[in-house]
């Protein structure tokens, strides 16, 4: 029985085997009468730049070259962190035509992308077989930090502009530039008398004065060792891509305040001028008060990342002193632990606290105060306790230390910075300091 079950086993099995290499055959002909994927021309459109957390879209086009419909797919190597929809599309082309499909992306980091080459594809007209090409397709892309804290800047902007106008409506000046002369009214200061103008029309005439303009405000971007630290957003959101909470490094926090700052100060008529730095100078932007100025510095810090390097303050203030003499209000965002400030910053503030205002800016971890008031409930507990407590008072010191040398500080967390750096320009604009 066996015998016989073996025979018809060996003479059932050549029929599908048969059929199947005439499949095989079908489909390489199909597969070779589909047009060479190297002949279609594919191209790849996206916005050259972006900023972080907005929403853009890439589009795929392609033209068919043939005179007949023609079934095409599109795979492209998009980097993870620009959280595309897809990365694959496939549509049909009609004859000697075009056609093309999008994605949307959504970048959660910044930085500069190199898009690289596209797969294209090509399905046989029975579309059992394909033919595939990878075409060069060059691209870039620049994400560029966000303005966070775009709100608060607004906020601060419109306030000093009404403060400034009520001022000057009271007719008690707004400043240390002379603007216009007008008559005396008892709401006047008695210093403010023109008395050569008084003289000339018989009657008491005041200067008015207004906040100088044009002045300078130049912010150095610590980008060391010390601002890789990561803190969370202020808001508490979750990373697009997963679900843990979304922290960045101290270094994307103070380059919030810069582009806050920056928004103020040049909404203001200031110029705003940037050295990036950790162990050399990185970046450096000279001080413009156009209004443009807030793009220049987004673009100008897209690119810098923290470094594992002990940072050159020295070095910063010598580039910074060489490229831009005129007195300025320095703005220094860095991290206030008390062993590099000490070893690093604190000896080179003579060289820039003599001739310039200098403020001196930390982004402080509010977690850490969190664990410092906490009550602990075991020795873990207890040694985050102390351990919050000690890095509080190690920041406490360093402020002392660096206003005794001079400089004013600010220890802020990421959603009190912008707020803190544009009181203290507005202050020190206000009362005619620089």
């Amino acid at each position: 029985m066996g015998a016989v079950t073996d025979v018809a086993w060996l003479t059932w099995w050549p029929a599908p085997l048969g059929l199947s290499l005439v499949l095989v055959g079908i489909a390489v002909i199909d597969a070779a009468r589909a047009p060479d994927p190297a002949r279609l021309s594919v191209s790849r459109e996206l916005p050259p730049v972006l900023t972080l957390e907005a929403e853009g879209r890439i589009v795929w086009r392609v033209h068919n070259p043939v005179g007949h419909r023609v079934r095409t797919g599109i795979a492209d190597a998009l980097q993870p962190s620009l959280r595309a929809g897809r990365r694959r599309v496939s549509f049909e082309l009609p004859p000697h035509g075009r056609g093309g499909m999008e994605t949307r992306i959504r970048p959660e980091r910044r930085g500069r992308f190199e898009l690289g080459p596209l797969t294209v594809r090509v399905y046989g007209r029975l579309g059992l077989a394909a033919r595939q090409a990878t075409q060069h397709v060059p691209g870039e892309l620049r994400v560029y930090p966000p303005l966070r804290s775009r709100n608060v800047a607004e906020q601060k902007l419109r306030s000093a502009q009404l403060r400034t106008g009520l001022r000057l409506a009271q007719g008690a000046g707004a400043g240390t530039e002379f603007e216009a002369l007008r008559e005396y009214t008892r709401d006047d200061e008695f210093r403010h008398i023109d008395w050569a103008a008084t003289a000339r029309v018989g009657k008491p005439i005041v200067r008015t004065f207004r906040p100088e303009r044009n002045q300078t405000v130049l912010v150095l971007v610590d980008s060391g060792r010390t601002m890789a630290g990561q803190l969370a957003l202020p808001d508490g959101r979750a990373r697009l891509s997963r679900g843990d909470p979304w922290t960045v490094p101290r270094l994307d926090h103070a380059m919030d305040g810069a582009l806050a700052l920056t928004r103020v100060a040049t909404g203001l008529g200031d110029a705003v001028g940037l050295v990036a730095f950790a162990d050399r100078v990185r970046a450096v932007l000279p001080p413009r008060g156009h209004n443009d100025q807030l793009q220049r510095v987004a673009a100008a810090l897209h690119t810098v990342d923290p470094v594992l390097d002990e940072s050159d303050y020295r070095g910063a203030f010598v580039e910074a002193l060489a490229r831009f003499p005129r007195r300025a209000l320095l703005v220094v965002l860095t991290e206030l632990a008390e062993e590099p400030m000490a070893a690093t910053l604190l000896p080179a503030l003579p060289l820039v606290a003599r001739d310039h205002l200098v403020v001196v800016a930390g982004i402080r971890d509010p977690e850490v105060t969190t664990w410092a008031r906490m009550r602990p409930d075991d020795a873990d507990g207890a040694y985050r306790k102390a351990a919050a407590a000690a890095a509080i008072d190690e920041r406490r010191r360093s402020a002392a230390r660096l206003r005794g040398a001079g400089a004013r500080v600010v220890d802020a967390t990421p959603d009190e910075l912008a707020a803190r750096l544009a009181d203290v320009y507005l202050d020190t604009k206000l009362a005619g300091r620089l």
